[in-house]
């Protein structure tokens, strides 16, 4: 079967074909991308566009809306005018994508250290990192605060639930101190027996067991139109979560402001 080149018609002879598609005016036409040529055929429209440099450029300028025919030449015209997608302008530098040039741009180089640890007065760039600090027990001058204790207070202010998960109980063992037995080396190395990562060193073992890896969820991410859902052991793990905006729940800045709440006031939890 022979079809036409332009509507759905078939023929069983390519003469048939033929004199349908010049009655109809139904030939095929192949435009040149540049002039205003047309030819019946691709293989000639190619020949013209190759011989007379008429391909039209299709390699397009991350931000406006020019195109070139090579990716040498785009690169030339999106350095000299700093065209880059994701690209930092204070500090003349290009990112892969929009959440390296987030992290950029969040980070201590634009943002100072301005988070002030409540006990000590370390300083930090985000929420993240003086929460870490004290969730570690890393706080020389609040030794007793937590991950357990902080979740407590963390649990009498969220009233509504709005990043703490509901537990039925607490257990006293979810906030003990664990330390592997001989029974954990399997004679190359210091095995986890719940996950099975392997350890150089007991020291190395201990610390995982006692890390929050394998300790329960304890906060969800507020997120709720969103539906994110993820859940996190540590309230440092949530505000890392946050401050990356990945899922949009809310900005860099209001986590910075609730985290500075929660340490030094009463309030109640609100995002």
């Amino acid at each position: 079967m022979y079809e036409c080149d332009t509507c759905t018609r078939r023929f069983y002879s390519w003469p048939a074909c033929r004199q349908h598609m010049n009655d109809k005016d139904h030939w095929a036409v192949f435009e040149c991308e540049t002039c205003d040529e047309e030819f019946s055929s691709e293989e000639d429209a190619d020949w013209h566009m190759s011989n007379y440099g008429h391909y039209a450029p299709k390699i397009s300028c991350e931000t406006c809306e020019k195109k070139f025919h090579t990716q040498d030449s785009a690169d030339q015209h999106m350095d000299a005018l700093k065209h880059y997608r994701h690209y930092c302008r204070a500090c003349d530098r290009r990112f892969q994508n929009e959440n390296n040039l987030r992290m950029h741009l969040n980070s201590k180089i634009h943002r100072g250290q301005n988070i002030i640890c409540p006990f000590c007065k370390t300083t930090f760039t985000t929420a993240t990192g003086v929460t870490h600090h004290l969730e570690t027990g890393s706080c020389p001058r609040a030794s007793s605060l937590n991950r357990e204790t902080i979740h407590k207070l963390i649990r009498s202010r969220d009233t509504q639930g709005i990043i703490t998960n509901k537990l039925l109980e607490w257990y006293e063992d979810d906030s003990g101190q664990y330390s592997a037995t001989r029974r954990a080396f399997n004679g190359r190395y210091w095995e986890c027996y719940i996950c099975h990562r392997e350890f150089n060193t007991v020291t190395a073992l201990n610390q995982h067991l006692n890390s929050p890896v394998h300790k329960r969820k304890l906060y969800h991410c507020p997120n709720r139109t969103g539906r994110c859902g993820k859940q996190f052991t540590t309230l440092a793990a949530l505000f890392n979560h946050l401050e990356s905006e990945s899922c949009g729940c809310t900005r860099f800045e209001k986590v910075q402001l609730q985290a500075q709440n929660i340490f030094n006031s009463n309030r109640l939890i609100a995002f």
